[in-house]
């Protein structure tokens, strides 16, 4: 099995959503599979022009000359295909709408009805990678992922593919707190127990998808404790800025 995670945030290997990622694939290796990450930010990705050349003269090809045709081939050449990205705005961030957008080559441009009658385009030559969605959020509540979770059921659909997995993680700030150490250990083997299923049993099990749901911090007031944290955080780096 091969799976192939694009990590759409601007911070690349410094992000928050990197540690996710890392983990997950690590397990996902550990299992046996051959595993690559793939950081959007230090690609050329122009934005979708909507002329769709792709479709009526360059079957499968953009016109545009950035990087999507080698980042087309390794996304249909995995077996899953990992989305990984900061919450921007309640959704994905802009680098990693840039490379959904710059997907369109992979389709058709027919259309067709679905199992419930709704129209879609048709698959395109290749078949589309099953995949898993990846998101951290600046919030420390999962119920901020209510956008990306329906995103996700709709990209399948639309793909024509299976959605094995979804992993979303509120307070990622905390990924990379020192002070976190043990629990953050914790949530990591957690990331790699999900790699792991992706590869033996095809899917994110119900168990560890709802472990993975759980806050990092076990207590009660885990909401009020962040809050205390972070705006002391954020009242830190504003004076050393301003002095500086």
């Amino acid at each position: 099995m091969r799976i192939v995670a694009f990590n759409g945030s601007p911070r690349a290997e410094q992000s928050n959503t990197d540690v996710m990622v890392e983990a997950f694939l690590a397990g996902a290796q550990e299992a046996g599979a051959e595993v690559e990450n793939i950081y959007l930010a230090q690609k050329k990705i122009g934005h979708c022009l909507g002329c769709f050349t792709c479709w009526w003269r360059t079957p499968g090809t953009c016109i545009q000359p950035d990087d999507m045709d080698e980042l087309i081939a390794k996304y249909l050449s995995a077996d899953v295909a990992v989305f990984a990205t900061p919450l921007y705005n309640d959704n994905v961030s802009g680098i990693m709408k840039n490379f959904i957008d710059r997907l369109l080559p992979t389709g058709g441009p027919h259309f067709e009805k679905d199992g419930n009658g709704e129209v879609r385009h048709i698959p395109g030559a290749k078949r589309a990678p099953k995949f898993v969605m990846i998101a951290n959020s600046g919030f420390p509540e999962q119920s901020h992922f209510q956008v990306l979770r329906l995103l996700a059921r709709r990209m399948a659909r639309n793909y024509h593919t299976e959605f094995v997995g979804e992993i979303y993680r509120g307070a990622g700030s905390l990924l990379q707190d020192e002070e976190m150490g043990p629990l953050v250990d914790a949530y990591r083997g957690l990331l790699r127990k999900a790699g792991t299923e992706v590869v033996n049993a095809g899917r994110i099990s119900p168990e560890t998808s709802d472990h993975l749901e759980q806050p990092l911090i076990p207590a009660p007031e885990y909401v009020d404790i962040f809050l205390l944290n972070a705006n002391a955080y954020m009242d830190q780096v504003i004076a050393a800025n301003r002095k500086a």
